[in-house]
């Protein structure tokens, strides 16, 4: 099962509805609020966690410094509505197959892209 680690930016709705669909994520608001993003990603790579964020400078990050660097990134990229339609957002995004490890996918209304990581 993959494991998610949520960056500061990710509203407590949307770190509800994964731990509702019974997902494992850790959030950085909980366990190291205010580290930068070079931390981020380390921590979601020593942990072995796919990293979920609104933060779009994450995906140049990923891809300059390579997949050695982190699990997987999740971009999330809803158009601006109320905590209920994020949450189910999240909920659609999370039900698609996709093999979340390894890749970097970018998730908006009614699609999921996914582009591995550079190696």
């Amino acid at each position: 099962m993959t494991r998610f680690l949520a960056d500061e930016n990710v509203p407590l709705v949307v770190i509800g509805a994964f731990r509702l669909g019974g997902t494992d994520v850790s959030w950085v608001k909980e366990i190291s609020p205010g580290i930068d993003d070079d931390a981020v990603l380390g921590l979601a790579h020593s942990e072995g966690r796919v990293l979920v964020t609104f933060d779009k400078d994450f995906g140049e990050m990923a891809f300059r410094l390579g997949k050695a660097t982190v699990a997987g990134v999740l971009l999330l990229r809803p158009r601006l509505r109320g905590p209920e339609d994020l949450a189910r957002f999240v909920a659609a995004v999370l039900a698609q197959p996709i093999t979340w490890e390894g890749h970097f996918c970018v998730a908006r209304e009614g699609r999921v892209r996914a582009v591995p990581m550079p190696e």
